[in-house]
């Protein structure tokens, strides 16, 4: 197979820097409005290395945050490739990511927004996409859903994450072992190391937030802070927890009881 033509010879990042346009904010009472990195009404993200990780409780705008980037770099809200449409539309799609988007400013240099945009909540139908895809077109599918669930993630990755690009990870060790994010942590630190590939990942796992080069950013209820992966709640419960797992289950479980 022929080499892709490298669409620049700048290295990655290529989207520099996101910021809110208040003027374009209808209600700030709304989602998205209400989360707390917007509390200020004022939202400016900087993105000064090739890899970045976002950490946070669920409900304080991960996956929000990167539907909105997805959107501004040409993805669908669902996941996939540039003009993918792997879910049906047809019923109601949560579309706060593309409020968002509709509302924020983008820095590119250059704009590179070849790439992808994983969600693993809709990698099944991402999956069978590009089955159908294949066969249309008279190719071998990929057949990513004949392996197990990790499995599957990881040859995903391998095959769809080599190329110069944006890519958005969201939550992708949702089905890996921990030797399975090992292994997405090497091929993470190699696209880092390329410097022709930008990531964004907002992620709950301490291993991959430990990327060697990666920026580490959490949203609390404060806002958004850079912060280092020993700092993060994430990262202290598991280090409480192989320290004395018996002490740590007790105050864990029974502490609500009289």
């Amino acid at each position: 197979m022929a080499a892709r033509k490298q669409l620049t010879r700048l290295k990655a990042p290529y989207l520099k820097r996101i910021l809110l346009e208040p003027s374009r904010v209808a209600d700030w009472e709304k989602y998205p409005w209400n989360l707390p990195i917007f509390q200020s009404r004022e939202f400016e993200f900087e993105f000064a290395t090739a890899m970045t990780i976002i950490v946070g409780e669920n409900g304080t705008g991960k996956s929000t945050l990167l539907e909105a980037i997805g959107a501004l770099a040409g993805y669908d809200e669902a996941g996939g490739g540039k003009a993918y449409r792997p879910v049906d539309h047809s019923s109601a799609v949560d579309k706060s990511g593309t409020a968002l988007a509709a509302a924020l400013r983008c820095h590119w240099l250059p704009k590179v927004t070849a790439g992808w945009f994983f969600r693993a909540e809709s990698f099944y139908s991402v999956a069978r996409y590009l089955d159908r895809a294949a066969l249309d077109v008279g190719e071998a599918p990929p057949d990513f859903l004949s392996w197990s669930h990790g499995e599957g993630f990881i040859r995903f990755f391998e095959e769809r994450c080599r190329r110069q690009g944006i890519y958005i990870l969201d939550e992708p060790e949702s089905a890996l072992s921990p030797t399975r994010q090992i292994e997405l942590l090497k091929l993470l630190q190699r696209m880092e190391q390329s410097g022709t590939a930008q990531v964004i990942m907002a992620t709950h796992s301490p291993l991959l937030m430990a990327c060697p080069g990666a920026r580490l950013f959490r949203i609390s209820r404060f806002g958004l802070d850079q912060t280092d992966f020993q700092d993060t709640d994430h990262f202290r419960m598991m280090r409480d927890f192989c320290s004395d797992p018996a002490a740590f289950l007790a105050e864990a479980l029974y502490e609500d009881e009289p």
